[in-house]
């Protein structure tokens, strides 16, 4: 019983690594995501560390160059957006940072 324990912690680590399509490594002064930009509920980019707000292709590509870290790329209908990468604490999963309006990205 103890082994399958075991396997289905491996799984619920696996399994969110499986949902993303690049796992960009980051560069040592790689920014993080801080807040989510939303408009109508749905997210239109991300807050850096160091203030600058991205959009969403903007922040897909900026993970992409090693400048964003803790985060992959996933694919949903063909669009490209980041996700955290699991690492078992919740705080800092993107889902749970606050969000941001910016009528920029709108």
């Amino acid at each position: 019983m103890e082994n399958m324990n075991t396997n289905q912690s491996d799984l619920s680590s696996v399994l969110p690594m499986m949902a993303l399509s690049d796992i960009p490594e980051s560069k040592p002064d790689a920014k993080e995501i801080v807040a989510l930009v939303k408009d109508s509920g749905k997210v239109t980019g991300y807050q850096l560390s160091d203030g600058k707000v991205l959009n969403k292709e903007e922040g897909v590509e900026a993970a992409r160059q090693g400048d964003i870290k803790g985060v992959g790329i996933a694919t949903r209908k063909g669009n490209e957006y980041l996700k955290s990468l699991p690492d078992g604490r919740e705080e800092n999963n993107l889902s749970n940072l606050p969000s941001i309006t910016d009528e920029k990205l709108s």
